[in-house]
């Protein structure tokens, strides 16, 4: 009956597979018939604490009795003390509040623009490099930033003044950024819908080496690796770096649409009043939520991330039907002999949510999921491929 409802009522912007969560419990989800699934997928990394989360839901369900909205017009205490957190926990000046990972890097985008108007008086300055194989978001704006060509059909046409280095030609960034009059480089340090692709430390050095020669911002798109989710609160720490802008949503809300921009000195002051805004951006709830999801990210949980991650690839190891793995902490890709979407397709039936990403088996679980849960879902998983190898 829902599933009739969704096809009928829906737009169909979804292949959805056929099974209708109702309920869950930390990284186990339950069906309308009670069937239990291991949830390797958060949600697409956004169930930090995983389904049902009693902390989270206790921090929701109190703000929910006090005041679900304003409006930005106003003060609230849920939203400073987000903002406050994130600053004080990062080393970042300010924060604005959206309510998605796309809404985060429009925000970024027209922050460097203004930055550029504001530094040189005009806007000839307005390119901004992104990176091959990246993904930033689903509007006009962030898939004319997204560096893939099969974003770019259909909806044209798609704003103007972007650029694509390649990941894999180091030398093409300075090319670019001497070439275009360029005002900041946006890039993932692992490109997750691209195939969940981490940045070489060599190359994010070079990033960071062009963009201190051309003046040009450095703003991180953590969306779907920051909140803890690679093993660190935000991925840039493992690589050394100070970005003037981080843009994160995703397991930061913990399941409510939540994302934040988040500048550093440089930036701090781009924007005035009226020169950006959100109805929704800092709801109190969100942002109560948010704030049970961020006290308890530290560095014993990043620890437990790190090793879950490694005892993945330790159960992958010696798969034959594995021919690669990538990622960080518990954002990982695996490369199969069997097309990705079948593996998905046939974990599902067997009671294991797992992801796509690309050509990849994408395994991005809540953080809280257990050892025994995870070496049940790649066992699944190794099962599945096993079988189809011995068709």
């Amino acid at each position: 009956m829902i599933q009739e409802l969704d096809q009928e009522y829906i737009a169909h912007t979804y292949a959805r597979f056929p099974v209708t969560f109702v309920k869950g419990e930390g990284a186990l989800l339950y069906d309308e018939s009670g069937k239990a699934y291991i949830d390797m997928g958060a949600g697409i990394a956004v169930n930090t604490f995983g389904a049902a989360d009693k902390t989270w839901c206790a921090a929701v369900s109190e703000q929910l009795g006090k005041l679900q909205h304003t409006s930005n017009l106003y003060y609230t205490e849920p939203c400073a003390k987000l903002a406050a957190s994130l600053c004080r926990r990062t080393g970042l000046k300010r924060v604005f509040f959206a309510n998605s990972g796309a809404e985060a890097n429009e925000c970024a985008i027209k922050a460097a623009r203004k930055y550029a108007f504001m530094k040189y008086g005009d806007e000839s300055h307005a390119t901004i490099i992104t990176l091959k194989n990246s993904f930033h978001g689903r509007t006009i704006t962030t898939l004319a930033a997204t560096g893939q060509d099969a974003f770019h059909t259909s909806f044209g046409p798609f704003t103007e003044g972007f650029v694509y280095a390649d990941p894999e030609e180091p030398e093409s960034l300075e090319k670019l950024a001497s070439a275009n009059q360029c005002c900041a480089v946006l890039f993932e340090l692992v490109q997750g819908e691209g195939g969940v692709r981490p940045l070489s430390q060599s190359y994010v050095e070079e990033i960071k080496r062009v963009c201190e020669k051309y003046g040009l911002l450095m703003m991180i798109d953590e969306v779907q690796t920051g909140n803890g989710r690679t093993g660190s609160l935000y991925c840039y720490e493992q690589y050394g770096l100070s970005p003037d802008v981080v843009t994160t949503a995703k397991g930061l809300g913990g399941g409510l649409p939540l994302g934040a921009v988040l500048f550093g000195e440089r930036t701090k002051d781009v924007y005035d009043p009226g020169s950006h805004g959100s109805t929704f951006g800092g709801n109190p709830v969100c942002c109560a939520g948010a704030l049970s999801i961020l006290d308890r990210l530290d560095d014993a949980l990043f620890a437990e991330v790190r090793r879950k991650g490694g005892l993945i690839r330790e159960l992958l190891a010696g798969c034959g039907e594995v021919t690669g793995v990538t990622g960080l902490g518990l954002m990982i890709g695996v490369e199969t002999t069997r097309p990705a979407k079948e593996v998905a397709a046939a974990c599902l039936a067997k009671g294991v949510v797992v992801l796509t990403a690309k050509d990849k088996v994408r395994l991005v679980p809540p953080l809280v999921i257990s050892d025994e849960q995870i070496k049940e879902a790649v066992r699944v998983l190794k099962e599945v491929l096993q079988e189809s190898s011995a068709e």
